[in-house]
């Protein structure tokens, strides 16, 4: 199964924007925006998301990547 991989930290430095200033736009905590850099999140509110494409002047698709070869960690059992 694939995985969905998060793309901000390379947004943010295209952008040359700070997780504290994103922070401060979007007004999502650091620890979240954080989390949501290293891929340490299952979900993201679609309003979370939206904010983010606007400060960063992005669509989704710049931010969520799809890799159908990657892991997700899990294993099922056939």
């Amino acid at each position: 199964m694939g995985k969905i991989i998060l793309r901000l930290d390379r947004v943010m430095a295209d952008r040359k924007m700070s997780l504290n200033e994103l922070s401060e736009r979007v007004g999502v905590s650091n620890v979240n925006l954080s989390k949501m850099k290293t891929g340490k999140i299952s979900a993201i509110r679609f309003s979370t998301l939206e904010a983010i494409c606007e400060v960063l002047n992005c669509q989704p698709g710049d931010i969520l990547e799809y890799d159908p070869n990657a892991c997700d960690g899990t294993q099922k059992d056939a």
